[in-house]
C-alpha cells in the first residue's frame, strides 16, 4: 500500500499573524502545544528564527523518548516558517538521515490568522512496506500519516488555546460570523 507522504490541517486563532509567527518561529516554545515534543535547544546564537537556525527537539511518546536535530528551512515573520529533521537518537541525533518536514503557513482571514500545519515524510529512500511496517510499531499501529494528522489537530488546537488565552495586545477583536477552529 503507498504511503500517504504529506498530511495538513488548519485552525483560525483569533491573533495577528505577525503574533502567532512570533510564537511558532520559537522552538523552544513548541512543547507548549505539541503532544509529543518538550523543547528545543538551539544551536549557536539564539537570536529569532531565520534560515539555517539549528536547533535540537526533545520529544516524548509514551515511555519512549528521543532527540531530532532540524534545521529551519523559512522564516518569513507573518507568513511561513518551516524545518526539516534530518538526524534522531535517543539523548542526541547521532543517527543522520531524511526523517521529516514541518511546516507553518499563515494567512490573514476577517481578524483572524489561519494556521496550516503541514508534515510531509521525508523517508523517501525508504521502499513503502519498510516504512509502513517501522510506522506500525512506532505509533502503535498507525500510518505516520495518520498519527501525524491526530497530533497535527492537538497542536493546532493547543496553540489556539495557548495563544488566545495569553490575551497579547496583537489580539484582534473583530466577531467574525461563526469563526472558529478550521
Amino acid at each position: 500500500m503507498p504511503r500517504t507522504m504529506s498530511v495538513s490541517d488548519s485552525i483560525l486563532i483569533r491573533m495577528a499573524p505577525s503574533a502567532v509567527y512570533r510564537e511558532l518561529s520559537d522552538p523552544t516554545a513548541m512543547g507548549r502545544w505539541s503532544p509529543e515534543n518538550r523543547g528545543a535547544r538551539v544551536l549557536g546564537e539564539h537570536r529569532g528564527a531565520h534560515v539555517g537556525m539549528v536547533f535540537e527537539g526533545r520529544n516524548k511518546r509514551g515511555s519512549f523518548r528521543w532527540t531530532t536535530k532540524c534545521t529551519v528551512t523559512a522564516a518569513d515573520p507573518g507568513e511561513r516558517f518551516a524545518f526539516r529533521v534530518h538526524a534522531i537518537g535517543a539523548r542526541r541525533p547521532l543517527l543522520p538521515g531524511a526523517i521529516a518536514l514541518w511546516e507553518y503557513r499563515l494567512e490573514s482571514v476577517d481578524g483572524f490568522t489561519r494556521v496550516t500545519e503541514t508534515w510531509t515524510d521525508n523517508r523517501r529512500s525508504w521502499p513503502d512496506f519498510a516504512a509502513n511496517a517501522f510506522d506500525r510499531v512506532a505509533t502503535r499501529g498507525h500510518t505516520f500519516a495518520d498519527f501525524q494528522r491526530r497530533n497535527i489537530r492537538m497542536t493546532l488546537e493547543r496553540l489556539k488555546a495557548v495563544l488566545e488565552a495569553d490575551g497579547s495586545e496583537d489580539v484582534r477583536v473583530d466577531d467574525g460570523p461563526g469563526v472558529g477552529g478550521a
